[in-house]
């Protein structure tokens, strides 16, 4: 195997598939918004069809649509021919992907959905063709050349299909304001949904689980509120019960190697200011990117907790990496 060759050959099929994708940018405009408006205005369900490669790339299209809020099905022109065409109903739209624009199965089906006064919506590399003209809006995703090194093997006119189909579901996603809630009640089982589904007031200790001294305590009470409370750190609060600071295993560490009595030194001496803290109704994931990416002096420097705090800056939680593992969140 000549490995120069095979390389250089991925890097022409990277290449003129991106390039194809990129071509599409300057062809949005008034028929883009036209199609999002009806997929938006549909009462029914967006029916995706397509032949052969592009009936693929239609199958990923509806699913896409209906896991971003749009409801969606595919129909496969060729079965819709022997009965499947009764899935359509009035009020839905028709998403068809045809490159050549003259696939004769889709073309079969245009009258009954012509018959029931269903919207349509083209894809296609042929803005003049049959389909085209029969078409309600047509979005062209015509590429120059196919990345196949014969030009015939659908390559650059199939991926540039697939990303005009993403770009229309992530505009109706934005359009209908879908919220990780939503995502997550799409995805109950899935590791996304599951990701979207927990918030830090889900997983974080409240109350008296939560470690807590005075800026005053000394360091014998910091170590026996953490030994207590089990988080490996204690907040650190002022007069008012504010938080000003946190006190971890870690500074534990530091503190001893700088020298000096431990246990006779104040918690406003050793703890670390203005720590990290995070909302209540923030994600889960993100409490854990957090701890993960958390910066020192320029330096990542990962953390084990994060305080929530209240609208008086009083600590009102905890929420450890433990108790997001324990969520399986990663």
């Amino acid at each position: 195997m000549d490995e120069a060759r095979v390389l250089a050959l991925a890097a022409r099929v990277l290449r003129i598939e991106a390039e194809g994708v990129r071509g599409l940018i300057d062809r949005l405009d008034g028929r883009f918004t036209r199609a999002v408006a009806l997929m938006e205005a549909c009462a029914g369900r967006v029916v995706v069809t397509g032949m052969g490669k592009s009936g693929l790339v239609g199958r990923k299209i509806a699913a896409t649509l209906a896991s971003t809020g749009t409801p969606a099905y595919y129909l496969h022109p060729a079965e819709g021919m022997h009965g499947d065409i009764g899935m359509l109903a009035r009020g839905d739209v028709v998403l068809a992907l045809s490159n050549s624009g003259e696939t004769d199965e889709v073309l079969a089906v245009l009258p009954a959905i012509k018959r029931l006064g269903v919207a349509l919506i083209l894809l296609t590399g042929t803005p003049g063709s049959s389909l085209a003209r029969q078409a309600d809006v047509v979005l062209d995703v015509g590429v120059v050349e196919e990345a196949c090194p014969i030009n015939l093997a659908p390559t650059s006119s199939t991926t540039a299909a697939l990303a005009m189909g993403d770009a229309l579901a992530m505009a109706l996603l934005d359009l209908r304001g879908l919220g990780p809630e939503d995502y997550a009640a799409l995805h109950p089982r899935g590791a996304l949904g599951w990701k979207a589904l927990f918030r830090v007031r889900d997983l974080m200790h409240t109350r008296e689980s939560v470690p807590v001294i005075s800026e005053h305590a000394t360091m014998k009470e910091a170590i026996e509120e953490m030994t207590a409370k089990h988080l490996g750190m204690t907040t650190v609060v002022d007069a008012a019960g504010r938080l000003v600071g946190l006190i971890t295993d870690g500074d534990l560490r530091r503190q001893q190697l700088a020298g000096g009595s431990l246990l006779d030194r104040r918690a406003g001496d050793c703890m670390t200011a203005d720590p990290a803290c995070i909302g209540p109704d923030d994600l889960a994931a993100r409490a854990l990117d957090l701890m993960e990416t958390h910066t020192i002096a320029g330096q990542t420097r990962p953390i084990t907790s994060l305080v929530i705090t209240d609208g008086d800056g009083r600590p009102a939680g905890v929420i450890h990496l433990h108790d997001i593992l324990r969520a399986k969140i990663v």
